[in-house]
């Protein structure tokens, strides 16, 4: 019997002092970590900003913060399971851009999510607009930093990179490196020589990425996604033409996730007292 009162006594200590995972106080709310995340942004406000609540009550005191691409079951599953219940997303949650769910309220994958995120007392909230209006783009940087190309960049942007002069065949032996599990679509020819690389990131749409392609000097775009119809067909004709182009698609996931890995590191700087985690939600597709 004294044995299981100091057990007992033991586990009540730890409880109060939040050191049980998905126990921990913190005395902040998901409100008021978001606004602060806004803030050391630096942006003047974004009309019309994605960057609200997606899911939960913002009154809720955070335990945990997980940063991600995508707020899929799985990451879901995995910050219950780290004790976090702020999840902070680069994009929708409910598959379309402003997560309207009227479509979904008999949808039986859309009720099973909500259910989780329900009875979990999770908080989603996304963060798209103000990490791109972060100086540097926080998903530029992020990237960068994994290609371990900052030391290309001209210190202040960092989608333009001027690497050693290599061939587009060995560069994507190099990317296929760094993400080994993904599958690149890519036009241009492998033994093109090229030395000056431009990022486009996610889904800008296919002007962004004709705009990259005039530039002079530019000899191969990174990209996102873009329907197959626009930038597709357009350097495929400039490679028939003879013009030293070239393109890889990483797709979506794959162009932004490594910004959201820098974000919780960023989070790290000025968040004290929280545990802070990056989940990756991996692309969605898997390639035969």
């Amino acid at each position: 019997m004294k044995n299981l009162i100091i057990i007992l006594t033991s586990v009540l200590l730890l409880s109060s002092a939040g050191l049980i995972k998905g126990q921990v106080k913190t005395g902040y709310t998901a409100a008021r970590i978001t606004e602060s995340i806004i803030k050391q942004t630096n942006s003047e406000p974004v009309p019309n900003t994605v960057d609200v609540f997606k899911a939960g009550d913002p009154d809720t005191e955070v335990t945990g913060i997980v940063t991600t691409m995508f707020a899929t079951m799985d990451v879901l599953k995995k910050a219950v399971a780290i004790g976090c219940n702020l999840i902070i997303a680069h994009e929708p949650v409910f598959y379309n851009h402003l997560d309207n769910t009227t479509q979904f309220q008999d949808d039986p994958v859309f009720l099973e999510k909500k259910r989780y995120i329900d009875e979990h007392k999770l908080v989603i909230w996304r963060f798209h607009d103000y990490i791109h209006r972060l100086k540097p783009d926080g998903i530029d940087y992020g990237m960068a930093l994994k290609l371990g190309w900052l030391k290309y960049t001209d210190g202040t942007v960092p989608d333009r990179f001027t690497v050693p002069e290599t061939t587009l065949g060995d560069l994507l032996q190099y990317l296929k490196k760094i993400f080994p599990g993904n599958a690149f679509h890519v036009i241009g020819k492998p033994e093109m020589r090229i030395k000056n690389i431009a990022f486009s990131a996610g889904a800008p749409g296919s002007t962004a990425h004709f705009r990259l392609l005039r530039e002079e000097g530019v000899d191969v775009v990174i990209a996102g996604e873009v329907p197959q119809w626009e930038t597709y067909e357009y350097v495929r004709d400039a490679v028939i033409e003879g013009k030293d182009k070239a393109i890889i698609f990483l797709g979506h996931v794959t162009s932004e996730e490594p910004g959201m890995e820098y974000c919780a590191e960023w989070l790290k700087g000025f968040i004290k007292g929280i545990p802070v985690h990056f989940i990756a939600s991996t692309p969605s597709y898997w390639t035969y």
